[in-house]
């Protein structure tokens, strides 16, 4: 298994991403190529998958961005697929997200998880992630 950085996203890997989403977030619209290229071209933002061969089994999201208080990040979209779950992928993918931004400077890393994700708030927190006493909104146009 390979820890890869998505820079030139082609169909196999947007088919991917589809699938991987949907585990993770069945009522959302995948990214179609033209939308993954421009995440992918986006600076600050790094889209890691786990591959075996031509198999995608996991991917993250790393948002590096910079504020007056310095540099941050965020940690999204984190799924690993059903068949491969209880490997590590997800551990390593997120190791790799901090290696990332530890080198890039970044003062911390934040993400968030739902309750009912046990096992994903079990490795955030084995990965040294504190839980944070803070309301946390979303906003949505329109």
């Amino acid at each position: 298994m390979k820890i890869e950085r998505v820079t030139e996203p082609d169909d196999a890997a947007v088919e991917a991403v589809g699938l991987l989403l949907r585990q993770l977030s069945p009522r959302r619209k995948p990214p179609s190529l033209v939308e993954l290229t421009e995440l992918a071209a986006s600076p600050g933002t790094t889209l890691l998958v786990a591959r075996e061969g031509d198999a995608y089994l996991g991917m993250l999201t790393l948002i590096l961005y910079r504020v007056p208080t310095g540099l941050r990040g965020f940690i999204h979209d984190v799924v690993v697929d059903e068949s491969a779950r209880g490997r590590g992928i997800g551990e390593a993918l997120t190791r790799e997200a901090l290696r990332l931004a530890k080198s890039a400077g970044a003062r911390t890393v934040e993400l968030t998880a739902r309750g009912e994700r046990e096992a994903a708030n079990r490795l955030y927190r084995r990965l040294g992630f504190e839980p944070r006493e803070t309301n946390v909104y979303v906003w949505r146009p329109g």
